[in-house]
């Protein structure tokens, strides 16, 4: 028997390390799937026009409960909302794409992931998966993925009932590092070894003890990951930090007419909290939250007061 249990046990330690050695990525992934489960969420994947996407989901709250549907940022992913999550499941229904071209979800050589063609996806994504549901979808978009969202409520105003903003993408807001690199075509978020991940990491996060911490071999993996992404990254952020698409988002947010909130951290390096009070006065039904002490990942830094905010421009049912 002991015999039978250790041939078992090494078979199983071969394939796991045949698997990785396969995919290095896969420990990334093992930790996201931690995460899931954590946050009390579930995955799925569904095909919606020309991309299969990756979304978790939460439907553990009453049928008539408001839909909340949240958008990542450049370089994200869908797990950058899972502590948010955590603290909104069974009050609301959750939905939480990779965006496609990001994350799990598909990505197509060649193809545009600027605002304007996210912005046409999501709306199909919300019309496809939101909106069969049923009750009021309520989009929250941070950074890229808030430019995206506005963008929607205002070209697709069917499809969102309320609008959130987090620390947004789309306005030009007040001369900072972040944004001077970005216009002399740098990426300032590019990770291409431990010195760069640990500057990308203090860039945007200004709470160290919200900052995660990325262990052996986790981070060389990453590290690899984000290499290969570097052409990937490049191509989007030309287009949505100093193409012809930069400021779509607020010049289209004066036609956003849905309940919203815009909220943003005082310490945020990447998107100044300058850019709240251009997005405010093309959208002056919208709420102002100013939180202090953190940078650009408020859904992380602070997630009890986002949730809170969240709660406020959703209500309950």
């Amino acid at each position: 028997m002991k015999l039978a249990a250790a041939l078992v046990a090494a078979a199983s330690f071969a394939i796991v390390a045949l698997l990785l050695w396969c995919d290095p990525y896969r420990v990334v992934l093992a930790d996201y799937t931690r995460q899931l489960i954590a946050a009390g969420l579930s995955r799925d994947s569904v095909v919606v026009g020309d991309h299969r996407w990756v979304y978790a989901y939460n439907d553990d709250a009453p049928a008539d409960a408001p839909l909340l549907v949240m958008v990542h940022g450049f370089t994200g992913s869908k797990e950058n909302w899972y502590p948010l999550a955590q603290r909104l499941r069974g009050r609301y229904r959750l939905l939480i794409p990779d965006l496609p071209g990001w994350g799990e979800s598909q990505r197509r050589a060649g193809g545009d992931y600027g605002f304007v063609a996210q912005s046409a996806r999501l709306a199909r994504f919300i019309e496809q998966v939101a909106r069969p549901r049923g009750g009021e979808v309520v989009l929250l978009g941070h950074s890229m993925g808030g430019g995206i969202a506005a963008l929607t409520a205002a070209r697709h105003p069917h499809d969102v009932d309320r609008i959130g903003l987090l620390d947004a993408a789309g306005v030009r807001f007040r001369d900072n590092r972040f944004g001077v690199e970005v216009l002399a075509g740098r990426n300032p978020f590019a990770v291409g070894d431990a010195d760069s991940l640990q500057r990308y990491l203090d860039t945007v996060f200004f709470d160290a003890a919200a900052k995660p911490a990325i262990p052996w071999p986790a981070d060389d993996i990453y590290i690899a990951r984000r290499k290969r992404d570097a052409a990937f990254e490049q191509s989007v952020l030309d287009r949505i930090g100093r193409g012809p698409e930069r400021f779509l988002p607020g010049d289209a947010a004066a036609q956003i007419r849905q309940p919203a909130l815009l909220l943003w951290c005082k310490n945020d390096a990447v998107i100044d909290s300058s850019a709240m009070a251009l997005y405010a006065a093309r959208m002056p039904q919208a709420r102002q939250v100013l939180l202090d002490g953190c940078g650009h990942m408020s859904l992380v830094e602070r997630p009890d007061a986002v949730a809170q905010a969240v709660t406020e421009l959703a209500g309950t049912r």
